[in-house]
C-alpha cells in the first residue's frame, strides 16, 4: 500500500496528500482573534496556523465537517472556498454556501474525486440533542485502490456513530480524529471527542494509526495535545505531527489498544 502524508496546520486543519489528491480538512488560516458569535457564544483563537493559505499551495479537495463555526471555517477558509475548490460538506453547507464548488452529501452518500471515493458518514457535534444549538456536522471515509482507507471524524463526539462507521467500513486503517473536548456554555457536554473517547474510537475502528487534530489553538478546547498523548500512551497508534511538517503515515499495524 501507498502512504498517506499529513501536514498539521492548526486546530482542525491539516493537509492530507492521498492517492494523488491534496486535501485540506476544515480550513482555518486566520491569525489569532476573537469571533463574536451571533448566538452569544464568542470563540477565541489563540494560535495562528503553522502554514498560511498561500503556503499550502494548490488544493484539490476540502473536507468541511460543517460551516457554521469559525473554529472549523474561518475568514481565510472562506477565501479558499471562494476559489471554487471542490468542497464536500453537509447538505446545509451545500445549501447555505451556494455557488463555487461546495457539494452537500447526506450520510452514506459518496462522491468520486479523482481516484478517491469520498463517503459522508454520520457525526454528532456534542451530546444527543445538541444539533438544535450547534447545527449539523459530517465525517468522511476516503477509499482508493491500493491505498489505506481513512476515516476523518470531523467534529463528532458520538462513539455509537463511530461503531456504525466501523461496521460499514471494517478496513479503516488510519483515523483522523478531532479531539480536544471542545465545550461552550450553551451545551452541557463536550462538542468533540475527549482524549479517552478518541482512544476508544481507535479501538472500535481497529485502526493502525491515529492522527490527532482539534486539540490546540482555541480557548474552548478543554483538553490538550498532551492529554491526547497520555490517552494513547503505550499503544504506538498516535502519529507525531509537528506543526507545519509533512509526516508520512504508513499502514503497518503497531501495538493495539
Amino acid at each position: 500500500m501507498s502512504k498517506l502524508t499529513v501536514t498539521y496546520i492548526g486546530g482542525p486543519t491539516a493537509l492530507l496528500e492521498y492517492a494523488g489528491l491534496r486535501i485540506v480538512t476544515d480550513p482555518t488560516f486566520d491569525a489569532p482573534q476573537l469571533y463574536p458569535d451571533e448566538g452569544g457564544v464568542p470563540l477565541t483563537k489563540t494560535v495562528g496556523p503553522a502554514l498560511s493559505r498561500a503556503d499550502v499551495g494548490a488544493v484539490d479537495l476540502v473536507l468541511l465537517s460543517h460551516h457554521e463555526h469559525e473554529d472549523n471555517l474561518d475568514y481565510e477558509g472562506l477565501e479558499l472556498l471562494a476559489t471554487g475548490v471542490l468542497t464536500i460538506s453537509t447538505m446545509k453547507a451545500g445549501s447555505d454556501l451556494f455557488g463555487g464548488g461546495v457539494v452537500g452529501l447526506d450520510s452514506w452518500e459518496s462522491r468520486e474525486v479523482g481516484a478517491v471515493t469520498v463517503t459522508a458518514v454520520p457525526a454528532l457535534h456534542g451530546p444527543p440533542g445538541a444539533e438544535a444549538r450547534v447545527g449539523p456536522v459530517t465525517g468522511f471515509v476516503l477509499q482508493a485502490e491500493g491505498e489505506p482507507t481513512i476515516y476523518v471524524s470531523g467534529d463528532n463526539a458520538s462513539l455509537p456513530l463511530v461503531q456504525q462507521i466501523a461496521d460499514r467500513f471494517p478496513d479503516i486503517s488510519v483515523a483522523v480524529l478531532f479531539a480536544g473536548a471542545a465545550r461552550i456554555s450553551a451545551v452541557n457536554g463536550p462538542l468533540t471527542l475527549t482524549s479517552a473517547d478518541a482512544a476508544e474510537a481507535a479501538k472500535i475502528l481497529g485502526v493502525h494509526h491515529v492522527v490527532g487534530l482539534h486539540t490546540e489553538g482555541w480557548e474552548h478546547f478543554t483538553e490538550t495535545r498532551a492529554d491526547l498523548e497520555a490517552a494513547f500512551a503505550g499503544t504506538g497508534l498516535l502519529v507525531d505531527t509537528p506543526p507545519g511538517v509533512a509526516v508520512e503515515v504508513g499502514t503497518r499495524r503497531l501495538a493495539g489498544l
